[in-house]
C-alpha cells in the first residue's frame, strides 16, 4: 500500500526553518532545529504509525478528535512531553497542564496558552460546545516568528490582545467553532502575515479567500485541512 503524502510549508524563521505539515482536520506536525511536533493527533486523518515520534505534543481540549489516546501511543513514550489541559490530564494521567495565560518553554520555544471558547454557537441543551477555560489554543515563537494555533474556538475578544502573529491557525466549521466571516473578523484582530483556516470540514475555503481580498497585508493559504 502506498504510503500517504501530505502538503508541507517551509517558513523561514531567525533561529532556523520551520516545517509544518498539515496532516487533516486539527492535527498539524511541525520539525524545528531536529524537533518533531504534535499537535492534536487524530487517527482519522494519519496513520502515526508511519510519522516520526514526536518530541513534543500539543493537546487544545479533550474531544475525541484532538485526544486520540491511539494516534499518542503511535508517536510517544512515557518521557514524550505532553502540554495539555486539565481535562486533558485527566484522561491521560499525564503531562504538563497549561491554563489560559500560562507560559512555558520546550526545546528554546515559547510556548503561551490562551484561551479557545464558543461565544455564539451552542449545543441543543443550551450550553457552549467548548466552554471558556476548559480549553487552549497555543502561541508559539520559534526564534524571531510567532505562529498562533487557535483550537476549537471563535472569534473571541482575547484575539485583539495577541500582537505580532506571524502565522494564524483557524478553525472554521459549523456547529463547533467559526463562518468564513467570523474567521474574517479573528483574522482582522490578529492580522497575521500568513492565514491558514483549518478544521475546516465541508466549508468553503474560498469566501474566506473573497472576504479577505482587500487585506493584502493577509495572505491566506489554504491546505488539505479538512
Amino acid at each position: 500500500m502506498n504510503q500517504k503524502t501530505y502538503e508541507s510549508d517551509l517558513i523561514s524563521t531567525s533561529a532556523g526553518d520551520l516545517e509544518i505539515t498539515f496532516l487533516g482536520h486539527g492535527s498539524l506536525m511541525m520539525a524545528f532545529n531536529g524537533k518533531v511536533i504534535h499537535i492534536d493527533p487524530y487517527s482519522d486523518v494519519a496513520d502515526y504509525t508511519s510519522l516520526p515520534a514526536a518530541d513534543l505534543v500539543l493537546l487544545t481540549h479533550h474531544h475525541g478528535d484532538h485526544l486520540d489516546a491511539d494516534a499518542l501511543s503511535a508517536i510517544s513514550s512515557a518521557d514524550t512531553p505532553i502540554i495539555l489541559t486539565k481535562m486533558c490530564a485527566k484522561t491521560l494521567k499525564r503531562g504538563t497542564v497549561m491554563q489560559n495565560g500560562d507560559e512555558n518553554t520546550m526545546f528554546g520555544i515559547n510556548i503561551k496558552a490562551v484561551p479557545a471558547y464558543n461565544i455564539v454557537n451552542m449545543r441543543p441543551s443550551g450550553g457552549p460546545y467548548h466552554p471558556r477555560g476548559e480549553g487552549n489554543g497555543y502561541v508559539l515563537t520559534f526564534g524571531d516568528t510567532t505562529v498562533y494555533i487557535g483550537g476549537d474556538t471563535e472569534n473571541i475578544p482575547e484575539m485583539a490582545e495577541l500582537k505580532d502573529i506571524d502565522v494564524a491557525f483557524l478553525p472554521m466549521n459549523l456547529p463547533y467553532t467559526m463562518t468564513p466571516e467570523m474567521v474574517a473578523d479573528a483574522a482582522n484582530m490578529l492580522n497575521p502575515a500568513i492565514l491558514y483556516p483549518y478544521h475546516f470540514g465541508k466549508t468553503d475555503t474560498m469566501r474566506l479567500v473573497e472576504l479577505l481580498k482587500d487585506k493584502p497585508s493577509i495572505e491566506v493559504r489554504i491546505r488539505q485541512m479538512a
